[in-house]
């Protein structure tokens, strides 16, 4: 399997990370460290060289509880990195962003990848992501960040995921989007409790044999903090735990924080994968 925007091939046959670039001044784990471009560049570079093959920029905080940004905020915090980036790293470069202008002045700018939260659910967004024809991340969230966490509810996560990931993606196929340019995201913390998370973890193969590839963003969450009663900068573990139980389910690509150290992870899961 593998992913292709502009002239750009990801193999997916190895599972890829995707490093987390927050430019933002409240995300939950890195909020206002790379607001500056070439802050921003600098980590880039870093996660590049430590084995990132994707580098996801976000510019409005999804935590629990973050306000709405305006449009010409966000446009004014990703696009000057997407363009500083593109210039100087090869790489893949995910915008991940809600609104459509910012998906289609980001693509403009040298993003790869579209990755959205609410699946391509606000106003143009999925027009948008069809007409940029690139890659595009849907992931499921029950509610809207403001307020997700307030008392998610299921009668089976699992199906329930399932069946609204399918028919955001058979929608995207309808409107005329590539079936492999479709990737699939269960939304870890994105109204769901504690249960519901490691759930939907222990059954992310029956969404891999959906025939779409799978992001896994588990990095640093709080459903680690809540079991291991960590704050959040030591939940680094259960953050490597958490995406080689998905990798061993067929998760192709990881979202993190902690890039080097999930890389070796994906090697030595590997190593054993070559005695199969």
């Amino acid at each position: 399997m593998q992913l292709q925007s502009r002239n750009k091939i990801l193999d997916l046959s190895v599972p890829k990370v995707m490093g987390i670039l927050n430019v933002t001044p409240d995300s939950f784990s890195d909020g206002g460290r790379f607001a500056d471009k070439n802050d921003a560049l600098k980590q880039a570079a870093e996660m590049v060289e430590q084995g990132a093959a994707i580098i996801d920029i976000g510019g409005e905080s999804t935590r629990p509880g973050a306000s709405d940004v305006a449009l010409q905020q966000e446009l004014d915090r990703v696009i000057p990195v997407i363009e500083k980036i593109n210039k100087n790293l090869d790489c893949w470069i995910s915008i991940d962003t809600s609104k459509a202008q910012v998906m289609q002045e980001a693509v403009n700018a040298g993003a790869d990848l579209i990755n959205d939260v609410r699946a391509l659910r606000e106003d143009g967004a999925l027009l948008a992501a069809v007409k940029a024809d690139v890659p595009v991340c849907l992931m499921h969230m029950q509610g809207q960040p403001r307020s997700m966490q307030s008392a998610p509810q299921y009668d089976n996560v699992v199906e329930q995921v399932k069946s609204f990931l399918l028919k955001r993606a058979q929608l995207c196929i309808e409107n005329g989007m590539n079936k492999d340019n479709i990737i699939l995201d269960l939304g870890f913390g994105f109204g769901k409790q504690l249960e519901h998370n490691f759930e939907l973890l222990g059954a992310t193969r029956s969404f891999v044999e959906l025939g779409f590839p799978v992001l896994t963003g588990v990095s640093r969450k709080s459903m680690f903090g809540q079991l291991l009663n960590r704050d959040i900068n030591t939940r680094l573990a259960g953050s490597l735990a958490g995406a080689m139980i998905a990798m061993q389910q067929g998760s192709q690509i990881i979202r993190v924080h902690d890039v080097a150290e999930t890389v070796d992870v994906i090697k030595v899961l590997q190593a054993v994968n070559s005695f199969k």
